[in-house]
């Protein structure tokens, strides 16, 4: 489906009953990512997957930031309806959903922080962002992929399942792009968002591969432990899993997941 937006057209899911859940994808992904995820927890929530501005079928202009990300998902929300919904977000989402919570604070039900960090990028990783922009006008999306891969997936991911890498660099490989650079330069120039996680009031779960190397089981130790009680965090390591879990290990995932749902209810 694709919603008209008033600034920006953004491509998504829509399927299931129940509490709203609003699944937003990492970079390079599109809203594919959560595929598994939307069709497993249909029977017990309403998964809202959209594209990011800038990937899969979303509008591929700017202006690309982490806060515009997160106003591009509260305006999908006001055009289907819904008030208020879970925040789940995986790597670059994940930096959505702590800008969404930063700004649309009494719009998060809960939280769902996966394969993340809150610090800010250093001086190291910002020129890093930088080369990769550059490749990817030089290049494009293909090459991007390429760079990526080998930190997106687990060992076990790697070793086993061919399907899983394949897939994941078809997807890679065919977003847009001017999203590609868009998207690098809101991740380059993100907020430190280690104080919002003190603000952060509503239930909370923390999810991580633990075979992740771009966002190691440190990261997301660090995130359970600075949030205050109210969040109530739960934190849930998928095993044999890397950056990616929902993918890698969609069954364990969408268990951690539907557990944590029915804590709401």
């Amino acid at each position: 489906m694709i919603a008209h937006l008033p600034d920006v057209q953004l491509g998504y899911d829509d399927q299931g009953d129940g509490v709203p859940v609003l699944f937003l994808h990492g970079f390079p992904h599109d809203r594919g990512l959560w595929n598994a995820q939307r069709l497993s927890l249909a029977s017990e929530a309403r998964c809202i997957v959209p594209d990011l501005r800038g990937f899969g079928q979303s509008s591929t202009h700017g202006p690309f930031s982490v806060d515009q990300y997160a106003d591009d998902a509260a305006a999908l929300l006001d055009h289907l309806g819904i008030a208020q919904a879970v925040v789940c977000g995986l790597s670059m989402g994940g930096y959505v959903a702590m800008a969404f919570w930063r700004r649309h604070e009494a719009r998060v039900r809960a939280l769902v922080l996966c394969d993340t960090r809150a610090g800010a990028d250093s001086d190291e990783a910002r020129a890093r962002r930088d080369t990769m922009i550059a490749q990817a006008r030089r290049e494009g999306a293909g090459a991007i992929a390429e760079a990526m891969l080998p930190g997106m997936v687990g060992a076990e991911t790697r070793a086993r399942r061919g399907d899983v890498v394949a897939g994941l660099r078809a997807m890679m490989s065919r977003q847009p792009t001017a999203g590609i650079v868009g998207a690098l330069q809101a991740l380059r120039d993100r907020p430190d968002s280690r104080r919002t996680l003190g603000t952060i009031s509503v239930p909370t779960l923390v999810v991580v591969g633990d075979e992740d190397t771009l966002t190691p089981t440190s990261e997301a130790r660090a995130i359970a432990e600075a949030l205050p009680p109210a969040a109530r965090v739960r934190l849930e390591i998928i095993a044999g899993a890397g950056h990616v879990p929902c993918v890698e290990r969609p069954s364990a995932t969408t268990h951690a997941l539907a557990d944590f749902l029915r804590t709401l209810a």
